[in-house]
C-alpha cells in the first residue's frame, strides 16, 4: 500500500491506496493553508509548511508518519540593511510563502532546503531546527530585475539535488529563470540558455534572468535529463539543465504548470495543458493529460476517466506526481478534484470531487 501526501488550502491530507483504489485516511491542520510537504526518504520524516496569514509562515515535522507533529523553525530573512547596495531593495525582507521544500543528498544527513516568495533559498542542516538565507544568491544582482509570476514578487517553487553530487544544486524562479550550483550554494550560475519568453519584446525575449519556469523536475535514473513546463511552452535538457531545448507545443496546448517525469525513462514526461495565460481553463472545457515517450518529439493526449463537458480545473506547478514505480500517477485541482492513474496516465479514477484547492501533492 502507498501513500500520498496532499497539500491544501485547508489541511493536510494523507490517503493510502494502490492501483485505482485509494481513501483519504487522515487530515492534519484542518482548515489551515498547507502551501508545501516533504516526505523525506533518507529518514521517513515529514515536514509541512503553513501559510497562516498575520501569525505567517510555519513549519512542522513528524517523524511517524503523521501521527504527531513538532513546530520547528521557519525560514526567516534578516534584517534588511539600512545602509549598502541592498538599502534600496524594493523586495521585502519576509517571507510570504514556503513554495518548495527539497532533501539534500544522501550524504546529508539533516539537510533540507526551502524555496521561498519572495524568491530567498534558505538551507537548514539540523532537520528544520534553524535556517540560513543563501545570501550568494540573494545578493547576485540580477534578482533585483526578477519580478513575480502571477505573485507580486519572485519566488522559488522547483529545487532539484543532483543524486551524484549533492553540491550540485538547480532550482527555478518565477520570473528569473533557471539557476545552479555546484559548490553547495557558495556560487550560482544563470543556465536558462534556449528558452524565449514571449511576454518580452522581441528583442529581450532570451533574456535568461527574465524567463518564467512553471514547474522543473528531473528524471531520477539519468539526472542529466530535466524537463520544463515553462510561461511559454516546454522545454527539456539534457545536459543538466546548462542548455534548454524548446518542443513543439502538444495537442491542444503547451501552456500549463505541471511536469512530471518518468523515474526511470528519461524519455517520458506528463503535462496538463490549460488554454493560455490569460484563459488558466483546459482547451475547449475537456480535461487532458499530454504524455511523450520519445523525449518531446512526439505526443499523445488522454482523457479516459477525466471530465469532458464543463471542466475548469487548473492543475498546479505541484499538482501532479508519478510514483517510484513510474506507472501509478495522480493529478489534483484548484477546485478540490483528484485523480488516480496506474497506466502511466492513460486512464484515470476519480478518488475525490470534494478537497479544498491542492496546492501540492507527493507519494510517500
Amino acid at each position: 500500500m502507498q501513500a500520498l501526501l496532499l497539500a491544501t488550502r485547508k489541511g493536510l491530507f494523507v490517503l493510502h491506496g494502490a492501483g485505482t483504489d485509494w481513501s483519504i485516511a487522515a487530515h492534519h491542520f484542518p482548515g489551515e493553508p498547507v502551501t508545501a510537504v516533504l516526505a523525506d526518504a533518507r529518514d521517513g520524516a515529514w515536514t509541512a509548511a503553513l501559510r497562516l496569514g498575520h501569525f505567517g509562515v510555519k513549519l512542522h515535522r513528524s517523524t511517524d508518519r503523521g501521527q504527531t507533529w513538532q513546530e520547528v523553525a521557519a525560514p526567516a530573512f534578516p534584517p534588511k540593511p539600512t545602509e549598502g547596495p541592498w538599502a534600496d531593495d524594493t523586495t521585502p525582507w519576509n517571507v510570504d510563502l514556503i513554495w518548495a521544500l527539497a532533501a539534500g543528498g544522501p550524504d546529508q544527513p539533516g539537510t533540507l532546503w526551502a524555496g521561498c516568495i519572495p524568491a530567498g533559498l534558505f538551507r537548514s542542516d539540523d532537520a528544520g531546527a534553524s535556517w540560513s538565507l543563501n545570501t550568494p544568491l540573494w545578493e547576485q544582482p540580477g534578482r533585483r530585475d526578477w519580478m513575480g509570476g502571477g505573485y507580486d514578487h519572485a519566488g522559488i517553487h522547483s529545487i532539484v539535488v543532483d543524486p551524484r553530487d549533492s553540491r550540485h544544486v538547480t532550482l527555478a524562479v518565477s520570473c528569473g529563470g533557471v539557476w545552479q550550483t555546484r559548490d553547495g550554494g557558495e556560487s550560482w550560475t544563470l543556465t536558462a540558455s534556449g528558452m524565449k519568453a514571449d511576454y518580452l519584446p522581441p528583442e529581450n525575449a532570451d533574456d535568461g534572468n527574465a524567463q518564467d519556469p512553471h514547474c522543473m523536475v528531473q528524471c531520477a535514473a539519468n539526472p542529466d535529463v530535466l524537463w520544463l513546463q515553462h510561461h511559454c511552452g516546454i522545454y527539456r535538457s539534457v545536459d543538466g539543465g546548462q542548455r534548454w531545448s524548446g518542443i513543439d507545443a502538444p495537442v491542444p496546448s503547451g501552456f500549463g504548470f505541471a511536469v512530471a517525469c518518468d523515474p526511470h525513462n528519461p524519455h517520458r514526461a506528463w503535462f496538463v495543458p490549460a488554454q493560455a495565460d490569460a484563459c488558466r481553463i483546459p482547451v475547449d472545457g475537456r480535461m487532458v493529460v499530454n504524455r511523450t515517450d520519445d523525449g518531446g518529439a512526439s505526443f499523445q493526449t488522454f482523457s479516459s476517466g477525466l471530465p469532458q463537458r464543463h471542466a475548469y480545473h487548473l492543475v498546479y506547478r505541484h499538482g501532479l506526481d508519478v510514483s517510484a514505480d513510474g506507472q501509478t500517477l495522480a493529478m489534483a485541482s484548484t477546485t478540490g478534484g483528484l485523480w488516480i492513474s496506474a497506466d502511466v496516465g492513460e486512464h484515470w479514477t476519480v478518488v475525490s470531487n470534494d478537497l479544498p484547492p491542492v496546492a501540492m501533492l507527493r507519494f510517500v
